[in-house]
C-alpha cells in the first residue's frame, strides 16, 4: 500500500505513535509519505520506503494566520496525485483530517478520473478533550469525524468520550498505542548515572510535553515529600509551558540539587533503564504512551485514574492509580514501591509482561487490516 501519514512533529504521544507506525509499515514493505511542518522527532534515519514532505508555512502581509491547514491540503493533494496514495492517515481530527478532506476535493476538481485516497483519522485526545470541548469548534470536529472513511481512537476511554461529546455517525474502532519491546527494554548502564551525577539514590522520572494537564506541580510536590523520607533524584524529560513554574517551585522547595531538567530527548531508553519509578499525575490522559514505554523498561508507574491509564495499569500489580490531585496518596504508593525492593521487583516484572501485550507488531497488523477494510468498502 501507499500510505500518507499526517502528524505533528513535536514531542508527545501522538507524534511518536504516528512516526513509529509509519516506520513499522515501511519495514513491512509499504510506501509511507510523512506530512508535517518539520521532521517528526522520532523519524530518525530514512529508508527507501519512507518519504518526508515538509509543509512550508506561507506568510502574507495581509493576513495574520500562517495558512498551515491550506498548505498541508495542497501538499497532500500534490503527493496523492503523483504518487497515487491509497490511504491518508490523519493523526488528529483537527486540523489534519480537515486538510485531508480538502485535498480530496482538490483532486476531484483537478481531474475527474484522479484516484482519491481513503481517509483514516486517529483521535489522540487533544482534538476531542481540548479543541472539541470548545463549543465554537464542536461542529467542525464532528464534521472531521463523520467525513472520514474510518476513525480510530487510542483508548476505549477516548472512544467513549467522543461518542458522549459528539454522537458521531461514524463508528470508532479502538486501536491502542503500542511499544516496540525490542527497543524499549531495561538495560541499565552505570555511566548514565555517573553522567547525571547520581550515586545510589532512587531515581524518579517523568516524561511529557509539560502542558497544564500533566500537573507538573504535583510531581514536584510528590517528589519533595519523598525526599523527606528517602534519598532520591527526579529526572524531568521534555519541555513546555509549565517548565518555568516547575523550576520556580523546585527552587522554593530547596530541592534544585535533586532535580534534573533534561529537556527534549529522542533516546529515552537509557534513562528509563536506570529509573525506579515513573510519576504521571495527569488530570486527563487519552492513553499514556510514556507510561507504557516506561513499563516496557520495567519501571512501575504511579498515575491517576484518568483517561486510558486504567486500561493497562493494574493497581498493586504493575503500578498504582489514584485520584487526580491526591498528592498524599501518590506519595505513599511511591514510597511503598521505592522502599520495598521485593514488591518493586514483582511490579517491574509485571510491567514488562503487560507491555508485551501492546507490542508494535500486533498493533501494526491491526492498522494494516483496518486499511484493507477501508480500501475494500
Amino acid at each position: 500500500m501507499k500510505i500518507g501519514i499526517i502528524c505533528h512533529p513535536t514531542y508527545g504521544g501522538s507524534g511518536a505513535v504516528a512516526t513509529e507506525l509509519g516506520k513499522a509499515l515501511a519495514a513491512k514493505g509499504h510506501t509511507v509519505h510523512f506530512f508535517s511542518q518539520s521532521i517528526p522527532f522520532r523519524l530518525g534515519t530514512f529508508s527507501r520506503n519512507i518519504f518526508y514532505h515538509e509543509v512550508e508555512l506561507k506568510h502574507y502581509p495581509l493576513f495574520e494566520c500562517s495558512f498551515y491547514s491550506l498548505a498541508l491540503a495542497s501538499k497532500i493533494a500534490e503527493v496523492a496525485y503523483y504518487d497515487k496514495l491509497d490511504i491518508v492517515h490523519a493523526h488528529y481530527a483537527i486540523p489534519h483530517a480537515l486538510s485531508a478532506m480538502l485535498a480530496r476535493q482538490i483532486l476531484e476538481d483537478k481531474c475527474t478520473n484522479a484516484k482519491c485516497f481513503k481517509l483514516a483519522t486517529t483521535l489522540h485526545g487533544t482534538d476531542i478533550t481540548v479543541v472539541g470541548a470548545d463549543r465554537g469548534m464542536e461542529d467542525v470536529v464532528r464534521l472531521a469525524i463523520n467525513k472520514s472513511d474510518g476513525v480510530t481512537s487510542v483508548s476505549k476511554y477516548l472512544k467513549d468520550e467522543t461518542v458522549r461529546m459528539f454522537n458521531p455517525k461514524k463508528d470508532i474502532t479502538v486501536i491502542a498505542n503500542f511499544v516496540d519491546t525490542s527497543l524499549f527494554f531495561r538495560s541499565p548502564k552505570q555511566e548514565i548515572r555517573e553522567q547525571l551525577g547520581i550515586k545510589s539514590e532512587k531515581i524518579v522520572i517523568h516524561i511529557s510535553n509539560f502542558r497544564p494537564v500533566k500537573c507538573i506541580g504535583d510531581i514536584i510536590r510528590i517528589f519533595y515529600a519523598l525526599t523527606e523520607r528517602i534519598e532520591a533524584t527526579l529526572l524531568l524529560v521534555g519541555d513546555g509551558p509549565e517548565r518555568s513554574e516547575a523550576e520556580i517551585l523546585v527552587r522554593e522547595f530547596g530541592i534544585a540539587d535533586k532535580v534534573r531538567f533534561l529537556g527534549k530527548l529522542d533516546d529515552i531508553v537509557p534513562l528509563l533503564s536506570i529509573a525506579d519509578l515513573m510519576l504521571m499525575p495527569s488530570n486527563v490522559e487519552s492513553f499514556g504512551l510514556a507510561a507504557l514505554e516506561a513499563m516496557a523498561c520495567g519501571v512501575p508507574v504511579v498515575a491517576t485514574m484518568a483517561g486510558g491509564f486504567p486500561e493497562f495499569i493494574v493497581p498493586g500489580v504493575n503500578g498504582y492509580l489514584l485520584a487526580p490531585g491526591d498528592i498524599e496518596g501518590m506519595t505513599e504508593k511511591a514510597l511503598l514501591l521505592l522502599s520495598d525492593h521485593t514488591h518493586w521487583l514483582e511490579c517491574s516484572k509485571a510491567c514488562v509482561l503487560q507491555a508485551k501485550q501492546y507490542e508494535t507488531s500486533s498493533l501494526v497488523e491491526q492498522y494494516e487490516a483496518y486499511y484493507t477494510r477501508l480500501l475494500e468498502e
